[in-house]
């Protein structure tokens, strides 16, 4: 019979006790336990079954205003030992940080809410190969479709605990699956690829993979025989897997450190419009079954669900403590963390309200636009909010979709594109990060 893992919060507790042993004054200790199993085929035959499991801990160390932070996955009594006292020892040869410490003891969560994040049932290896069957036939059933660069089906399991020497000591255990798949259209140099993909926490909540394949199909045969369009200046609509960029650009404008550093072209905004009148972004780490959802965040404080965005205003900054001291405000909850570096702030469930106008009435009161399915390059300055990214879609005539558009730059400032961005009515939570189709009127596109 094999032997069964220690509990997580008993090593960390063992861990900080060893490190307040070795001379810490304060300490926190991380565990990451996870197990994940994957199918992957290609054209019908089977390209690789994945499975692993593993745990990795993490030791962050205060002395006086010092700390050092160490990671490990040996959790023998001896390696715990040693993994504290080199952390010590550490911690006592860098400089001084006024802005580094634990959370109060009486900030920290009191209940652990139950967000319904873990899937008890772990799937047999033939059932993810019957799924990415299902997922790569339909897609390759697509008329049009000539090949196939995979599909994939995954679950996997992660075990969170955090024990602090000041009194949390709390875990969570969460789940998630996946499938997705990618396949091209026609020939030679005329050859386009696509895909599409899904993630939930319950496999219930997983679409049809036969939708799903057929929908990566078409969105492949779609891109057949795209023609670059004159330079010009037009409404642009974003589909949604593209829009919830945007909000992705927010998050990152908006967390402590870039404000604190002044890197951030968001840095004086606190408190201003900066979307349209009846704008709302929500920042929801409490919710049932969603990808980002935390029953607490990497410091040990609760989580709350926030209107980021308040009818175009900006409320709050996504603060961690060290930010948040830095600022002089008081941390938001949204510390994230891993075993082997120093918690920093980042969303949970971030999403943008539905609109009222649905996306086949911005489409159809559009004469000439376009309508982006894919973006490409890294081209956003934080600093500045300069915005220039390569792009492929379809073209809008006189209120339809007519032909399918590449090569094509897309730029502007995300300051006045925020301002001038409305959302649709389609808003579907699918991707953690989440946004209904957008529309911007007046962007610059370079093209032909």
């Amino acid at each position: 019979m094999a032997a069964i893992p220690p509990d997580p919060l008993s090593i960390l507790d063992d861990l900080v006790r060893r490190a307040r042993a070795h001379g810490a004054d304060a300490a926190d200790g991380v565990a990451v336990r996870g197990v994940s199993l994957s199918h992957n085929q290609r054209l019908g035959q089977t390209d690789g079954v994945e499975r692993s499991e593993g745990e990795d801990i993490g030791l962050r160390v205060f002395v006086g205003q010092r700390q050092a932070i160490v990671s490990g996955s040996d959790t023998a009594p001896a390696a715990l030992d040693l993994l504290a006292e080199r952390a010590v020892l550490m911690a006592r040869v860098v400089p001084e940080d006024a802005f580094c410490g634990l959370a109060p003891a009486a900030d920290l969560a009191q209940e652990i809410p139950d967000l319904d994040l873990d899937d008890p049932a772990e799937p047999a290896p033939q059932d993810l190969a019957g799924l990415a069957a299902a997922l790569e036939d339909a897609a390759r059933a697509v008329p049009g479709i000539t090949n196939s660069e995979g599909a994939s089906a995954s679950w996997g399991r992660t075990t969170v605990a955090l024990v602090t020497s000041n009194g949390f000591a709390q875990s969570y255990a969460s789940s998630h699956r996946s499938l997705g798949v990618s396949v091209l259209a026609g020939e030679g140099t005329s050859m386009e690829a696509d895909y599409d993909y899904a993630t939930s926490i319950f496999a219930d909540d997983l679409p049809d993979p036969a939708k799903l394949g057929r929908r990566a199909g078409e969105r492949t045969v779609r891109r057949l025989g795209a023609e670059r369009i004159p330079s010009t200046s037009l409404p642009v609509i974003f589909e949604p897997r593209i829009a919830g960029g945007f909000l992705s650009s927010l998050a990152g404008a908006i967390t402590g450190p870039a404000v604190a550093r002044g890197t951030s072209f968001l840095k004086d905004s606190l408190g201003k419009l900066i979307f349209a009148d009846g704008v709302n972004v929500i920042d929801d780490p409490l919710r049932r079954r969603g990808l980002r959802s935390r029953a607490f965040d990497g410091e040990g404080l609760p989580p709350h669900r926030r209107a980021v965005i308040a009818d175009g205003q900006l409320t709050t900054w996504l603060l961690d403590l060290r930010s948040a001291r830095q600022l002089g405000l008081t941390s938001t909850g949204h510390a994230s963390r891993g075993t082997s570096g120093p918690p920093s702030p980042s969303p949970s469930n971030l999403y943008m309200e539905a609109g009222s106008r649905s996306p086949e009435e911005m489409i159809g009161e559009t004469r000439y636009g376009l309508y982006v399915t894919s973006l490409m390059g890294q081209g956003v300055n934080m600093v500045t909010g300069d915005y220039s990214r390569g792009a492929t879609g379809i073209l809008i005539e006189n209120g339809q979709l007519t032909k399918p558009v590449t090569e094509v730059t897309i730029a502007g400032n995300l300051k006045d594109m925020l301002r001038r961005l409305e959302p649709a009515s389609d808003l579907v939570f699918r991707y953690g990060i989440d946004s209904p189709t957008v529309r911007i009127d007046g962007m610059s596109l370079a093209g032909s």
